[in-house]
């Protein structure tokens, strides 16, 4: 599983182009006044052609069921157009269909195939650290992102970052956090070779620490607690990716586990978590080396976090999907290791 959440930062180039407006479908919930103010402010922001704007209605409550899911699928697939990529879904709830994420099910469909039976793996997304700028074309899928916040304040707020970040190319730091709790800290032995993923493009801090405070340079910042403090002592980039590795992050409402919302609040752009019990399997959280080396090369938001996941069935991703800080460059790093001069992935490993 580790393996799977630590590709290499590989020679093979990255064709970042990034979505764009056109390619990026708005879904409403006509049914919540909510909804439909922040599609309609997030639709004029980063002007999304008004054939892009998806109409359904929602029942309200975190859950969908598998059959009422279907139904509302059934009906944002034949509003569609084929050129729409991926979707951004403008609410907070529901954010679980079934045994499912909202963002994997509107990505995959649902699909019992996804659910996993206690601890297990699930199946691995064939839009894992692809070079694809056209998941619907190349897989049949469309990834999905919430415009999630809990009031029109907010939801503006987190928009205006995500337009503000684009082509700005922060001086930010990604803080990385190996955390006294080691049953949720599993993705630490990928830390080192963040840095490898990084460049020069940014500062890579990894802290022994179960807090961060008082920075005001946050552009990654990715940790493994039930609960992370002081965030209200931080100041995020736009276009920031903050998450925390738990088990309910992913339940933005009401979850007794710290919501993922809350980074949103805080001021980070994007983020990430579980709605259903992933167990400590890296593979269903952010790859934290993948994420980084494709947002930096270029990539927007939804592209790079999408996927940095190589299981995400049960994970839901909220932001803005079209932040993209970082224009492209020529390609990913080829990492050499001067003790042996072989190349190697990013578990230390010898490949050829």
């Amino acid at each position: 599983m580790l393996a799977l959440t630590a590709v290499a930062v590989s020679s093979r180039p990255l064709h970042a182009a990034g979505f764009g407006a056109a390619e990026l479908g708005v879904i409403v919930n006509d049914a919540d006044p909510l909804s439909v103010r922040i599609a309609s402010f997030y639709r004029a922001r980063r002007r999304i052609p008004a054939a892009n704007i998806v109409h359904v209605r929602l029942p309200p409550g975190p859950l969908l069921t598998a059959g009422q899911f279907a139904r509302i699928k059934r009906r944002a697939d034949a509003q569609t157009p084929a050129r729409v990529q991926a979707y951004a879904l403008a609410w907070t709830e529901p954010y679980r269909v079934g045994c499912m994420s909202v963002t994997s099910a509107f990505a995959f469909g649902f699909d019992p195939r996804m659910c996993a039976h206690g601890c297990s793996p699930t199946p691995v997304s064939p839009y894992f650290d692809s070079n694809s700028r056209r998941p619907y074309s190349d897989f049949h899928i469309r990834p999905a992102m919430m415009l999630a916040a809990r009031d029109f304040a907010r939801a503006k707020a987190l928009i205006d970052r995500g337009v503000a970040a684009d082509g700005s190319s922060p001086l930010g730091t990604a803080y990385l956090l190996d955390t006294s709790d080691k049953i949720r800290d599993v993705r630490a032995p990928t830390y080192a070779f963040a840095s490898f993923a990084a460049g020069m493009r940014v500062q890579v801090q990894i802290l022994h620490a179960d807090v961060l405070r008082n920075r005001s340079d946050v552009l990654f910042y990715f940790t493994g607690l039930p609960r992370v403090a002081d965030l209200g002592t931080l100041h995020f980039l736009p276009g920031a990716i903050a998450d925390h590795l738990t088990s309910f992050g992913g339940e933005l409402s009401g979850s007794h586990q710290m919501s993922s919302l809350a980074w949103l609040e805080a001021g980070a752009t994007g983020s990430y978590g579980t709605v259903v019990e992933p167990c400590n399997f890296p593979a269903k959280f952010p790859s934290v080396p993948i994420v980084m080396r494709r947002y930096l090369a270029g990539e927007t938001l939804i592209e790079a976090y999408w996927k940095s996941v190589a299981e995400p069935s049960q994970g839901v991703f909220i932001g803005e999907p079209l932040a993209r800080p970082f224009r492209p460059h020529a390609g990913a790093q080829h990492v050499v290791y001067p003790s042996s001069g072989a190349h190697r992935d990013d578990l230390g490993r010898a490949t050829r």
